[in-house]
């Protein structure tokens, strides 16, 4: 890395906390906001709330501490979660964790919070904190726990789960009240991790609670007979007048953000206790203030008091009509926080106070590149434009470019409502990094991202270097203003349309499949699609290939002419004779140098655009498979990529829509498969399950994945032709035990004999909400369980139903097939195939 590179990487992280989880269009603060704003500079305290997983935060509590006691409040989500599902799109792994990550940055942007994570990935569910801690590494994401609060510096930690529940929860979540509970001192110890130290010094947070409730004690009226002694209470239900809502409304649409998860909230009004019980530290004499006791005011800074009075005068005098009336002593105490020795909150108040005074004046500065990406070495065009919407004094002195360009030095007034408008032209040094998840730069291994700089650990998104400041005099003030460059389009229908800013390879190769398998020695096409990061790109294709595998051509030479330009090359791959298992790889060489990485682009209207790069590669598989029956009919449910697993070994699969559910369409197929919680999501699915159940009936093959047991779209006793009842059981060791009961049952044996070898390599589970409870006309063909568990028996039950079969199974397809296990792939084949016996 270039000297000039490394010196603005430096400058980027100071101050990163600070401004970690900004929108990407510009906020306009309002008059009110700039108030609150105000009022929150004369509040030193700060909290930080921690648990597990994104949607596992108390959004009530979030929004409580951030808007009305005005804390410096954040959530520490040990994982991004990575592991879980997707109700809203095919996103799976750390593709999921990348979309729940930019949820939590939304959440926080509407409740006032700010967002941290650790280097923990989410490899699903956990039965104890001792696996948990196992996998994650206890030694890191201690490391990574403690430097989250020495980088908060919070004066009050509150965990939402208990540490005292281990085998009694998901493990994630008591491993994170595990971890706060038993760092709490540690983080003050100089001689823990020390090599952190460089950048932060050893804080002592001075309490720790855990966000009790009825639930944690299993019933409500547990909860009213409890002792209660150590607990603090606080109504959570408060109404913000200048926001027009409460607290508990502000929450609601916080919480709403966690689409991915179906977690759309309806916001509530009115009183509403929420408790605390005190873990570590002292009691506070004022049983409702958890700050109580601490000083929250400018006196605990060296030379604090008068900046204290000064803005305890600003919020006293301000206009709500006339925001800039506030100034000369705003800027009066910009000038005492400037003097103040560095720390913690000097940084933290001098952030804030420079976003209030540019509200005050109406401020508005953006720097819009030409296009949403660039590649190292090339130039960007950027327009510039800044205003100032007030009578206040203002002069632009200069504006400067990061990471490359010319600075601007100017003494241009900004008169009131008059805008500077100006080019420039960007330049990307050619060792200028990629934008990138930054987590998924370096292969890691379950359970722990490998994340090399320390800096980096624990922030929610990569820092962007892509920046402006703006050297401005505001009433003879210097005062400076820094954007990042942004991409911005007008679309017809949602009119101004922000996109981050990317910086990217001159070319990506995206495999059109994830997955090839193959079940005979027939080649398959491999389609791969070359797309320009940038004009007149030409180079060859070769391949990367397991040994006994065979790729024709070998090569192929490419051009693109124009960014973005695509061109999709075709090659038959070959497999070998014997059984084999690999990754096959692009190897894209332009100008001498190679590249093998795959542009994703995840795109909803809840979050800002992302661009991830990852390695181009696709699991290969010759597996051992044979298959009766042909025609597949599929209800999709929920982030279901099965579909395509199936055509992959010769199906033809039809997706199923609303108006194709008929007892004519359905008679056609060999099997009907209904996707994972198909029940909880497809509402209309309890309208044309009469259809189904006619359809095994008179002889079909019905496969059901999966469902939970809340939100169904239908009784329980109504899912399935006999009385079945689905539970919570799971078995989360991929590599659990199964064994057969009744190992000549025709679902292990045709066409495929099924042996205990077609188990091996599953990933992340075998399987979730199993049925607990099931008629006697059920054949329960599995048992399996989790190490010191009793047998679970529900993973996979086939009945017969007229002259049909109908299977439910909860065995994990959904994350199988994608990951081109072959055992996976032939026990499916052997459910299919059951829609073609004759008995």
């Amino acid at each position: 890395m270039n000297t000039r590179l490394h010196i603005l990487l430096s400058f980027v992280f100071s101050i990163v906390f600070a401004v970690a989880a900004v929108a990407q269009a510009p906020k306009r603060m309002t008059s009110a906001d700039i108030y609150e704003a105000m009022q929150k500079l004369n509040f030193l305290g700060s909290a930080l709330y921690v648990a597990a997983h994104p949607d596992d935060e108390n959004t009530r509590m979030i929004s409580y501490l951030a808007n009305e006691v005005k804390a410096n409040t954040a959530y520490l989500s040990i994982t991004r979660g990575d592991g879980g599902q997707n109700l809203i799109g095919t996103e799976m792994s750390e593709l999921l964790g990348l979309l729940r990550t930019q949820e939590l940055l939304g959440a926080r942007r509407i409740d006032g919070g700010w967002q941290l994570f650790t280097r923990a990935n989410d490899f699903g569910y956990s039965k104890h904190p001792d696996e948990t801690f196992q996998i994650w590494g206890r030694e890191a994401i201690s490391s990574d726990v403690v430097w989250a609060i020495r980088q908060w510096q919070p004066d009050i930690i509150i965990n939402r789960f208990d540490h005292r529940s281990a085998g009694t929860t998901h493990g994630h979540h008591t491993a994170s009240a595990v971890l706060s509970f038993e760092l709490f001192e540690k983080t003050a110890d100089r001689n823990a991790f020390p090599e952190q130290l460089a950048h932060v010094s050893p804080w002592q947070p001075r309490r720790l609670f855990f966000n009790t409730s009825w639930w944690f004690f299993r019933s409500r009226e547990n909860f009213e007979k409890a002792d209660k002694s150590n607990f603090i209470s606080m109504d959570l239900g408060v109404f913000y007048p200048m926001k027009g809502k409460s607290n508990t409304e502000m929450a609601a649409e916080s919480r709403s953000m966690h689409r991915c998860q179906g977690f759309g909230s309806v916001g509530t009004r009115g009183s509403e206790l929420e408790y605390l019980e005190l873990l570590k530290g002292d009691m506070p004499a004022d049983r409702s203030n958890p700050f109580d006791g601490i000083n929250t005011t400018w006196t605990r800074l060296s030379g604090g008091e008068p900046i204290g009075r000064l803005l305890a005068d600003v919020e006293k005098e301000y206009r709500f009509d006339r925001p800039y009336a506030s100034l000369p002593k705003l800027l009066q105490a910009y000038r005492l926080i400037q003097a103040l020795p560095a720390g913690y909150w000097k940084g933290v108040k001098q952030q804030e106070i420079e976003a209030v005074i540019a509200a005050c004046t109406g401020l508005f500065a953006e720097a819009v590149a030409a296009d949403f990406s660039a590649t190292p070495g090339g130039d960007i065009a950027l327009n510039i434009e800044i205003i100032n919407r007030s009578p206040v004094a203002m002069e632009l002195r200069g504006i400067r470019s990061f990471p490359a360009g010319a600075d601007t030095v100017l003494q241009h007034p900004l008169a009131d409502n008059e805008r500077f408008l100006t080019k420039k032209t960007l330049r990307i040094p050619a060792d200028f990094p990629n934008s990138n998840a930054y987590w998924l730069n370096t292969p890691w291994e379950t359970g722990l991202y490998t994340v090399e700089d320390q800096r980096l650990r624990g922030l929610p998104e990569t820092p962007r270097l892509a920046k402006v400041q703006f050297d401005l005099l505001i009433e003879g003030q210097p005062f400076v203003w820094e954007t990042e460059v942004v991409h911005k389009k007008g679309d017809p229908a949602k009119g101004e349309v922000y996109q981050p800013f990317e910086i990217t390879p001159p070319v990506f190769a995206n495999i059109r499949e994830g997955v090839y398998v193959f079940a005979g020695q027939e080649p398959k096409t491999i389609e791969l699609t070359l797309k320009s990061g940038a004009p007149n790109v030409e180079g060859v294709v070769e391949w990367e290939l397991p040994s006994g595998w065979r790729m024709e051509p070998t090569s192929k030479s490419f051009q693109l002419q124009l960014k973005s330009e695509e061109q999709t090359l075709r090659f038959s791959l070959f497999p070998p004779a014997g059984e084999s298992e690999g990754y096959l790889s692009p190897k894209v060489t332009v100008g001498g140098k190679a590249y093998n990485q795959e542009i994703v682009t995840i795109a909803y209207d809840h979050i800002p655009t992302q661009t991830v790069l990852r390695r181009s590669r696709a699991k290969i598989a010759m597996i051992d498979l044979r298959k009766a029956g042909a025609e597949i009919g599929y209800i999709m449910g929920a982030g279901d990529e099965a579909p395509a697993g199936l055509r992959q070994i010769g199906y033809t699969v039809t997706e199923l829509k609303d108006a194709d559910i008929t007892p004519e369409t359905l008679r056609r197929f060999d099997a009907v498969i209904l996707g994972v919680r198909a029940y909880n999501t497809v509402d209309r699915l309890k309208f044309h399950q009469p259809k189904l159940m006619e359809y095994v009936e008179q002889g079909g093959n019905l496969i059901v994945q999966y469902n939970t047991t809340g939100d169904l779209v239908l009784p329980q006793d109504q899912i399935a032709p006999f009385p079945m009842k689905i539970s919570r059981d799971r078995v989360a060791e991929e590599d659990a035990e199964v064994r057969f009961l009744l190992p000549q049952h025709p679902v292990l044996n045709v066409p495929n004999k099924i042996t205990a070898k077609d188990f091996d390599g599953w990933v992340q589970e075998r399987g979730l909400y199993f049925p607990g409870e099931w008629d006697k006309a059920f054949d329960a063909v599995l048992s399996l369980n989790d190490t010191g568990e009793t047998p679970k028996d529900g993973s996979l039950l086939v009945a017969r139903y007229g002259s049909g079969y109908y299977v439910y199974t909860g065995l994990s397809f959904f994350r199988e097939l994608p990951a081109g296990v072959p055992g996976a792939y032939r026990l499916l084949a052997n459910m299919i195939a059951l829609g073609n016996r004759a008995d």
